[in-house]
């Protein structure tokens, strides 16, 4: 009899255990994603970028793959916004949603946005630690939810990643090193204090994402190289010198020279200490205006899905931009103004920012700026003011600007003050990247303008 009881004392307490501890489990919710979660990844990926020092042009072909692959789920169920199927050269329509499954496809979006980045990156390991944290909290607040959106996203990464592989990018890995011709005056030669290789001389083979061909906004030729004194290109050279002496007359407190130092964006700057030379880590000019995008979507209110196609179009543009601007430097392969300055005007002459290592012409600051300026005008409108605080992490004040394209004649014009350009390139760098972001705009037609009427 007493042991009778004693089981069912036992077992009474045993239910009320089990049923006490599925009391205290927690609800399946809905899971929440909304832009922070967004910018918490291109952060990472911004810092990872400057941590592995990708040079300019490979970033941007980094911030691009990932934004297409987040955009193209949220275009399968958002109709506001259109897929870029049938825009871009070989990309195929992902796999479409399953009714049947708990997807989220703003979860799905980032899940596929993390794996396409992972793939691009070389210290993955820092990526790995933010997804995992975010994989975490996802499968606590919902499992099934996480579980069918995550197998989702992977699928949607896979195929962009398989696009992705076509494009060129491991063919120009093998690819010779440029060949320093000296021959000529005018053709470009390593600059001090590194003395660096240009860089990446075959981007010009990378797939466009929008542009018909790298050729496509084939600029005019810079002015004719010539070092008698009133030729227009003596003019230019010239006039780098004596707009470096006049804005450092007084030190290094000028307006010209913080504005160069704003837009320097170099992560190729070597700091020379005795016998050891080390390079400074910046972000690049695209990452910059990656900032910026996520400036103005912010400012704008705008949701997740808003934000995915802000940053979407741009980066494209900054791609192409890259690619455009690229194809021409190699092909005019023009001498930077250090070079000459010191060889003919100026031995002891230093250029205010350090010379990226690559030909002149054109300025990629401006090209990008300018096809960036385009794209996001196209976005948030004209005369979107905003304060551009990207370069505070790197001991730069903020700056203010009035509308996207003040800002890209700004970063232009920056190029010159810091020494490094000369006018034409600056100029005629900036149109060509305004002409290639319309471009680029009127092609993809992202957004679904019935669609966006009627909501």
């Amino acid at each position: 009899m007493m042991q009778s009881f004693m089981n069912f004392k036992n077992f009474l307490i045993f239910g009320l255990t089990i049923l006490f501890l599925g009391s205290c489990q927690k609800e399946a919710k809905p899971i929440s994603v909304d832009p922070d979660a967004y910018y918490k990844v291109m952060d990472k990926m911004t810092e990872i970028m400057i941590h592995d020092i990708f040079s300019p042009p490979v970033a941007s072909r980094i911030f691009a793959y990932p934004n297409i692959a987040a955009y193209e789920i949220i275009s399968h169920s958002n109709s506001k916004y259109n897929s870029l199927v049938g825009k871009i050269p070989g990309l195929e329509k992902i796999p479409g949603l399953d009714s049947t499954k708990n997807i989220h496809p703003q979860l799905a979006a980032i899940i596929a946005h993390l794996e396409v980045s992972k793939q691009l990156i070389f210290s993955e390991d820092r990526l790995i630690m933010l997804r995992d944290s975010m994989y975490s909290n996802w499968s606590v607040t919902n499992e099934k939810q996480f579980e069918d959106s995550k197998t989702y996203g992977l699928d949607v990464a896979q195929h962009i990643v398989q696009w992705m592989s076509n494009d060129n990018y491991n063919q120009t890995r093998t690819m010779p090193k440029f060949t320093v011709n000296t021959d000529d005056a005018y053709r470009w030669q390593p600059t001090p204090p590194a003395y660096m290789d240009g860089i990446e001389p075959h981007w010009n083979k990378i797939r466009p994402f929008a542009i018909d061909s790298a050729a496509q906004f084939k600029p005019v030729p810079p002015p004719p190289f010539s070092m008698e004194d009133g030729s227009d290109f003596y003019k230019e050279l010239k006039e780098v010198y004596d707009i470096s002496n006049q804005i450092t007359e007084n030190g290094d407190q000028s307006e010209e020279v913080e504005i160069a130092k704003f837009w320097d964006c170099n992560p190729y700057v070597s700091v020379t200490r005795g016998h050891l030379m080390f390079a400074t880590k910046k972000i690049t000019p695209g990452a910059h205006w990656m900032g910026i995008t996520k400036i103005a979507s912010k400012k704008a209110g705008y949701d997740f899905d808003d934000t995915i196609y802000a940053h979407t179009k741009t980066s494209i543009a900054i791609a192409d931009a890259f690619i455009s601007c690229w194809d021409e430097k190699y092909r005019s392969n023009l001498i930077r103004p250090e070079t000459l300055i010191n060889q003919h005007i100026d031995e002891n002459w230093k250029p205010i920012l350090q010379t990226p290592p690559f030909p002149e012409y054109t300025s990629g600051h401006s090209v990008v700026s300018g096809a960036a300026a385009i794209a996001l005008t196209s976005i948030f409108g004209e005369g979107f003011s905003f304060d551009d605080d990207t370069e505070v992490p790197f001991g730069l004040p903020k700056r203010s600007f009035t509308s996207f394209n003040n800002a890209a004649d700004e970063a232009a014009i920056s190029r010159m003050y810091g020494g490094i350009h000369y006018r034409s390139a600056v100029e005629i760098g900036v149109a060509q990247g305004r002409n290639l972001g319309k471009f680029v705009v009127n092609k993809l037609k992202m957004e679904n303008k019935s669609a966006t009427a009627s909501l």
